[in-house]
């Protein structure tokens, strides 16, 4: 399995999340992690609630159909698991979610910027796990 390094798509990625996690801090007060914005969604607790966090979740999965807009075609995803490993790996990382009291982008995004202690933490658990699973499937099971 082979890494395409891209750094000005990742360049472009990051100062994209990071506006909007700044915007919503200063236009609602709310952290944007992601976990927390679809639980809020499917138990929101008013009108307004839902609108702010629909609206989130749409603008992060149209990603690919503004890619299509400027490009005139869809991007290629490949996912190199089954759906069996898909579905496991989603249940683990619920797991981690809530006993981690957030994932990635609420805690490396917004909760590193406000030098949170538990977010750095929690941040530096991620990355050692996220490396040693990485590892793993690529030298030792040889995926």
């Amino acid at each position: 399995m082979e890494t395409v390094f891209t750094p000005w798509q990742s360049l472009g990625g990051g100062v994209l999340i990071g506006t909007a996690a700044v915007l919503l801090m200063l236009t609602l007060g709310r952290i944007m992690g992601a976990t927390g914005i679809l639980a809020g969604l499917v138990t929101p607790v008013s009108r307004d609630d839902f609108a702010w966090r629909l609206a989130i979740l749409l603008g992060m999965v149209s990603g690919p159909l503004a890619v299509m807009a400027v490009t005139g075609r869809m991007p290629e995803i490949v996912v190199p698991g089954s759906p069996a490993l898909l579905i496991i790996g989603g249940l683990i990382v619920g797991v981690g979610v809530t006993f981690g009291s957030g994932c990635t982008s609420g805690h490396g995004i917004c909760g590193m910027a406000r030098f949170s202690k538990r977010s750095i933490a929690a941040t530096l658990v991620f990355m050692a796990t996220t490396t040693a699973t990485v590892f793993i499937v690529r030298h030792v099971v040889g995926a």
